[in-house]
C-alpha cells in the first residue's frame, strides 16, 4: 500500500472538514443530493463522451494502483539480470529456459524467450522497446482521463451553482424555498472544486508517475537482456545497470 496516497487523502479531508468545524459548520451542511448528482453525474457524462471505452476501462482498472502500486524494484531486478548473465556464460542461452518459464512478469518472460530463441540483440531491443512505448502511452491516456475529469468538475460545479441561483430567483416570493437553492449553489461549487483538486488531478499525476516508473523498470530489463545476448561480462552488466538506481 502507498502510505503517502492514503495520508494525502486523510489529511486533505481532515483539513476541509476540520476547517469547516472550526468555523462552526456541520458536516450535514456539506451534504446535498442535487449538488452531488449535478457534479458527479455531469463529470462522468462528460468524460464518457470524450473517452473511448477501452481507455476509460483501463483508467478505472488503474485507479486502485494509486493506493496499491505495482512493485518495480530496481535492485532485485539488477541482481536477477546479473545471475542470469552468469548462467548464460556457464551454460549458454538455453540454460535460461527454466528461469524463463518460472518468470511471473510477462514482459520479462517475453524478453527471455527471445533471448533463449537466439534472437539478435537489436531484434530483442526493438521488440521490447515497442512494447514499452505502447504500454506507456496506454497508461498515460488513462492518467489523462482523471486529469480531464479534474478539468470538467469545477466547471460543472459552477453550472450547479448557477442552477441553484436560478432556483432561488424563481422562488423569491417563497422564503421557505430559498435555503435549498442557495445551499445547492454553494455546495455544488465545493463539490466541483474539491473533487478536482483533492482527488482527480492528484490521481492523474500519480498515475503518470507510476507509468514512468514502470517504463524505467522495463528499460532496465531491456538493457540487461540485450547485454546478456551480447555476451557482456556480468560485472560490466551490473555496473551498467547500477545507473538505473539514480
Amino acid at each position: 500500500m502507498d502510505i503517502l496516497s492514503v495520508l494525502g487523502v486523510i489529511i486533505a479531508l481532515a483539513a476541509i472538514l476540520g476547517g469547516n468545524a472550526m468555523e462552526g459548520g456541520h458536516i450535514a451542511s456539506l451534504l446535498n443530493g442535487p449538488a452531488l448528482v449535478i457534479v458527479f453525474g455531469g463529470t462522468i457524462g462528460a468524460i464518457l463522451l470524450q473517452t473511448p471505452l477501452s481507455v476509460f476501462m483501463h483508467a478505472m482498472r488503474l485507479a486502485g494502483s494509486v493506493f496499491f502500486p505495482p512493485k518495480h524494484q530496481i535492485k532485485p531486478a539488477i541482481n536477477k539480470m546479473v545471475n542470469w548473465s552468469n548462467i548464460a556464460r556457464k551454460e549458454g542461452l538455453l540454460g535460461l529456459e527454466n528461469a524463463s518459464e518460472r518468470e511471473s512478469d510477462l514482459f520479462i518472460r517475453k524478453g527471455m524467450q527471445l533471448l533463449v530463441d537466439g534472437s539478435e540483440p537489436e531484434v530483442i531491443r526493438n521488440i521490447l522497446e515497442v512494447e514499452i512505448e505502447v504500454g506507456e502511452q496506454h497508461d498515460l491516456q488513462a492518467a489523462r482521463v482523471f486529469e480531464s475529469m479534474g478539468g470538467y468538475s469545477p466547471t460543472i460545479g459552477i453550472i450547479g451553482a448557477v442552477m441553484g441561483l436560478i432556483h432561488v430567483m424563481q422562488n423569491l416570493a417563497d422564503p421557505s424555498k430559498l435555503g435549498s437553492g442557495i445551499a445547492t449553489a454553494f455546495v455544488a461549487t465545493i463539490y466541483g472544486v474539491g473533487l478536482a483538486n483533492l482527488f482527480l488531478l492528484p490521481f492523474g499525476s500519480k498515475l503518470k508517475a507510476l507509468a514512468m516508473a514502470k517504463s524505467h523498470y522495463r528499460e532496465l530489463v531491456v538493457e540487461g537482456l540485450v547485454s546478456i545476448a551480447e555476451g557482456e561480462n556480468p560485472r560490466n552488466i551490473e555496473s551498467k545497470l547500477q545507473g538505473f538506481l539514480n
